[in-house]
């Protein structure tokens, strides 16, 4: 018998393990005794340990653990309780005290929660093995979806759901693959099998397997600096540019928060996007906390794509779509809208005075942009072969595509999700943690292994998940904004094919939404608390009108329309109301409830606009860019000229390339940059600035305004 000697958590392995061992499904009695298997997820490995339990005449308990990667046996365990739904046990004689600190599942098939030895925590689950879980009786698949279509048409109603697209694999056969209600309410049409629907977030694995690909070619390296391949990736942290690998990217790692609003409905390209990240705040340390990232799945996507002289949209085309013959799937909406069977996207909206909710339809979102992080339409049919793929470890009949390492890599976890609504609507009892992989998400569900990942953008919801030992998977597409009805029929399916109890999932997340409504409808409400009544504007309404830009976030536009305000912003149009002093707040969709703060210099200008578009970090700050006419020619033309100032003759000129200048004698020629009016700044110059004074529609002045002082230079002619 071998003694552990060294720290269990101190040990790195030349292999890896790539998941936790799952059992088949069987309910038991609620007993500890047996025979466990599972693993420790530490940073860089799975730690495959093996456990007996056995309980005396006198009800103690005792057990012994080996830990093959370590060819340590027979280690006894201490301090073993158990309770029927909590189990906590330690390892006796290694140093820090390693403990097991888990919850015994209902069905009494796993043990999950967390692994503690010096200080130090990790993940760790163990699955029930042996003779009574090998005498399963099994449930026939026609009989585990009995009354599906049912469930599916009144879970529609419940949620509103206009239409959906499902597919059910199982043991590498489709088992079910249609479509239910309507693509097209206003016209009736209906929903089939190949009906293209936006699946969003659901794209980002297909990012993950390309870069998968080419990292089996040698192209790239997981772990190696995306400025391995990439010189010019830079982000506002020095650290995180220096390090950032591939892996980082496609793990939501990155420190950085969603910032979703830089791009969405942006009219920047992809490289004026990566371009622009340097210029975004993290608000974590980089590699510390799970933060879902969409500019950095675009960042990979965009790393694909240089690395092979191609494009995105190329590589998932030609070596995805193609090779699982996923023939009615593309990646933008604009592709989309020339298919012959494709859904309209449609929200709920919930009228102010009776609450009742309206189903309308929602204009298509191009993201074209940021493709990479969610931009693929497919049908249920097509996505049934991508469940497929998943399932048989990257094989298509009998061509393996991309490895099973490759694939096990993909879906193996890399990092633990916590806090936010995602978290609250997966962590379940019967899900008691959640983790990231590359792509998907990873966690237990009633004791089995749950692959996952969901998709939301405008007007379309989705699900994609399966569960690989046990050989099912799924794909629920929607035509409804933001709606947790694919989780529902997912994990309804789930338990229907493992031939579980079903749990009510409708039922829990009405509840859940209805909380999340009331907790809105009492914020909408109480709103107004700090705003601070019967103030008034410091300018008069046409000063606030402008175009004010930020180097990552571009431009807002102001407007000044009758006696209001209406700002523009990436597409969106939204009428602005006076709040207080020189706040505004959006009184129009689809950016209702917005605030914005204008800010003013030591000059008592207008210059900069303060927007929370980020919650986790300071308000994005936009400066006031000068009048388009300060860059004309007719305009800047007629400040060219001699000045005199006490004696000395200033001339202003006029270049070819539309700049002003000012020479002044014995001085180097200053350039001039417009700022507002007929002001404008010397370059490089912080405080410095020239302001044209006009009289009558003719220039009089020069008037230079410096940190010591004012001097006006009249002009000579």
């Amino acid at each position: 018998m071998k003694r552990l000697t060294l720290l269990i958590i101190g040990i790195v392995l030349a292999s890896i393990a790539f998941g936790p061992i799952y059992a088949p499904t069987l309910a038991l009695e609620a007993t500890l005794a047996g025979h466990w298997e599972g693993s420790i997820n530490l940073p860089q490995m799975e730690l495959k340990v093996l456990i007996d339990f056995v309980q005396g005449e006198d009800g103690m308990w005792t057990g012994s653990i080996d830990i093959p990667p370590q060819a340590a046996e027979d280690l006894p365990l201490k301090d073993i309780s158990f309770d029927g739904s909590k189990v906590i046990f330690s390892i006796e004689g290694p140093p820090g005290n390693p403990t097991f600190d888990g919850i015994f599942s209902q069905e009494g098939l796993t043990i999950a929660g967390e692994f503690t030895q010096a200080g130090q925590t990790f993940p760790f689950e163990l699955t029930r093995t042996g003779e009574a879980v090998e005498k399963e009786e099994k449930i026939s698949p026609e009989e585990a979806l009995k009354d599906f279509d049912e469930f599916v048409q009144s879970s529609m109603k419940e949620w509103n759901v206009p239409g959906a697209g499902i597919a059910i694999v199982k043991d590498n056969e489709v088992m079910l693959c249609k479509g239910y209600g309507h693509r097209d309410i206003e016209k009736e049409l209906p929903v089939t099998a190949e009906t293209q629907f936006a699946i969003g977030s659901s794209s980002k694995a297909f990012t993950t397997l390309i870069l998968g690909m080419l990292v089996e070619e040698g192209t790239i390296e997981w772990d190696k600096p995306v400025r391995t391949y990439l010189a010019n990736f830079e982000l506002d942290d020095d650290f995180a540019t220096e390090r950032m690998t591939p892996r980082d990217l496609v793990c939501h790692r990155s420190g950085l928060p969603r910032h979703d609003f830089m791009w969405y409905g942006s009219s920047f390209s992809r490289e004026e996007i990566y371009e622009r990240l340097r210029y975004l705040a993290p608000n974590e340390d980089f590699r510390t906390e799970f933060q879902y990232q969409n500019l950095m799945f675009m960042t990979a996507g965009y790393l694909a794509g240089q690395v092979t002289g191609s494009s995105w949209e190329q590589l998932v085309t030609e070596r995805i779509f193609e090779p699982l013959r996923m023939r009615n799937s593309n990646l933008s909406v604009k592709d989309m809208e020339r298919t012959p069977d494709f859904a309209l996207g449609y929200e709920e909206k919930k009228d102010k005075e009776s609450k009742k909710k309206e189903i309308k339809q929602m204009p298509f979102r191009n993201i074209d942009n940021v493709g990479p992080a969610g931009s693929i339409n497919s049908s249920a049919a097509d996505m049934a072969e991508w469940v497929k793929f998943q399932l048989n470890e990257g094989k298509v009949n009998e061509t393996q595509v991309v490895s099973p390492l490759t694939i096990q890599e993909l879906h193996r976890p890399h990092i633990v999700v916590h806090g936010g609504l995602l978290a609250r609507l997966f962590t379940q009892p019967e899900m008691p943690h959640m983790m990231y992989g590359l792509g998907w998400f990873v966690q237990p569900y009633r004791g089995h292994e749950m692959i996952h990942h969901g998709g939301n953008i405008d007007g379309f919801s989705a699900q994609v998940g399966f569960m690989p030992k046990d050989k099912i998977g799924l794909v629920v597409l929607t035509n409804l904004n933001g709606t947790p009805f694919p989780y529902v029929i997912a994990l309804n399916v789930f338990d229907r094919l493992l031939g579980l109890e079903e749990i009510d999932w409708n039922g829990r997340y009405k509840l859940m939404w209805s909380q999340l409504e009331q907790a809105e409808d009492q914020a909408e409400e109480l709103e107004d608390i700090n705003q601070k009544k019967n103030t008034k504007t410091s300018h008069p309404m046409e000063d606030y009108a402008g175009v004010y830009s930020h180097p990552a976030y571009g431009p807002i536009k102001i407007e000044k329309k009758h006696k209001a305000l209406e700002a523009e912003y990436n597409g969106m149009t939204f009428e602005l109301e006076h709040w207080h002093y020189d706040v505004f707040r959006s009184k129009t969709e689809p950016l209702k409830g917005l605030k914005l703060a204008f800010l003013t210099n030591l000059n008592g200008d207008i210059d900069r606009v303060s927007v929370v578009l980020e919650q986790t970090v300071d308000a994005i700050e936009f400066e006031r860019e000068p009048p388009e006419e300060m860059y004309e020619p007719d305009y800047l033309e007629q400040f060219a000229g001699d000045y005199d100032m006490m004696g000395l003759t200033l001339e202003v000129s006029l270049r070819s390339d539309n700049t002003l200048t000012m020479t002044v004698p014995g001085q180097p020629t200053y350039e001039l940059e417009p700022y507002l009016g007929t002001e404008f700044k010397l370059k490089t110059f912080k405080g410095y600035s020239v302001k044209f004074v006009m009289e009558k529609g003719k220039v009089t002045q020069a008037v230079l305004i410096q940190p010591n002082g004012v001097f006006p230079a009249k002009r000579k002619d």
